[in-house]
């Protein structure tokens, strides 16, 4: 029969606690990292949408390159190409349509979310430089939305009714 002193029982008791914790911890950062990937993956599919929408004349890039978004660390590069040609797209779009009241169509935006992106890996700074990206990305799709919209309208307009 083994007897075991107080201490070898609080280190016993610990020691499984200790792993529950972590085991814990893991399958949070899990589960969070699957939710970050699938809000990436639902982010990609509306931009590849929004380049899909406008006629490809005025394309300034193709809606399927928009998943390179999803390789890691080339998509703080990747963002500098994405947000400004979709903007860029939509511009020369509105103006072929001769319409002047979209203004820049978001590039301004797009490029403060790309910069602020970058500097979200920056240490200390890069807490605060990822919430203004998150904010910015936000703002910059529900602009997308819109123009993609207006885009609908305009092309249901132009057909002829039955």
């Amino acid at each position: 029969m083994t007897f075991f002193n107080q201490g070898q029982l609080l280190a016993a008791a610990n020691f499984g606690r200790d792993e529950l914790l972590a085991g814990g911890i893991f399958l949070f950062i899990g589960i969070f990292l699957l939710v970050m990937l699938g809000i990436s993956i639902a982010v990609c599919f509306f931009l590849s949408s929004c380049f899909r929408r406008i006629p490809p004349p005025h394309r300034q890039q193709e809606p399927g390159l928009v998943f390179l978004l999803l390789i890691p660390c080339f998509n703080i590069v990747w963002n500098f190409f994405v947000y400004p040609k979709l903007a860029d797209s939509f511009a020369s779009y509105f103006r072929a349509q001769g319409r002047t009241d979209v203004g820049d169509c978001g590039r301004g935006i797009g490029m403060a979310y790309c910069v602020c992106a970058v500097c979200g890996v920056i240490p200390y700074l890069g807490l605060l430089a990822s919430l203004a990206a998150l904010i910015l990305l936000i703002i910059f799709l529900v602009k997308a939305a819109d123009l993609k919209g207006q885009i609908a309208l305009v092309e249901a307009q132009a057909q002829p009714s039955v």
